[in-house]
């Protein structure tokens, strides 16, 4: 599998070690994480973008592009204290900087993975919170916006669901606030609560 230091760059990683093939699928899901400056898409902006593709049984088929994309040390002045603290920590803030990487190339990066696995519109948006992410894709990447299904899978649904009607289930996150990491816990998460939450 290709490592993380060259999709970082932006390269594809089509997963060799799990598929030898990639092949279009409309039951496949597109699981997507966002890294924003803030939590307004008018004023803030997306500084890092991974995806992920599964089957529908939650088995992952590719890891695509994880990317960060450049943004002025303007724009990254301006993120509040969380932002600026959780960012700067990962080590994100700095590979913001030194990317090359624009809006527009990531969005066309992630497009050009996506389309090899899936149908247009044929996919959900998959995630956590992802009516967010979703929010900034329509205002920021509006192509790849328009790629998904209208319908969104959202696992902080199952989260709120549980929380009220089974307290007793907890499922523990790392949140690095790494987009990568992040898709990976909110896969690992739907698979949880798949086999402790959802009866058969």
């Amino acid at each position: 599998m290709i490592g993380r230091s060259l999709a970082r760059q932006g390269e594809l990683n089509c997963a060799p070690t799990l598929r030898s093939r990639h092949m279009q699928n409309k039951q496949n899901l597109i699981w997507i994480d966002l890294e924003m400056t803030g939590l307004d898409p008018d004023t803030d902006v997306i500084i890092e973008m991974a995806t992920i593709i599964t089957d529908s049984e939650l088995n992952t088929l590719a890891e695509g592009p994880v990317i960060a994309v450049h943004q002025s040390d303007e724009t990254l002045a301006k993120m509040d204290e969380w932002n600026t603290r959780q960012h700067g920590g990962s080590g994100l803030t700095q590979r913001v900087r030194e990317s090359t990487i624009s809006m527009a190339d990531a969005e066309a990066q992630t497009l050009a993975f996506i389309k090899l696995w899936v149908p247009e519109r044929s996919s959900p948006i998959c995630g956590n919170s992802i009516c967010q992410d979703r929010r900034f894709l329509y205002r920021h990447m509006p192509a790849l916006e328009n790629y998904f299904h209208y319908r969104n899978l959202d696992v902080s649904t199952l989260k709120e669901l549980a929380a009220r009607w089974a307290p007793e289930l907890k499922f523990k996150k790392g949140s690095t606030h790494l987009a990568l990491d992040d898709i990976r816990e909110s896969i690992a998460e739907l698979r949880f609560y798949r086999e402790h939450f959802i009866k058969p």
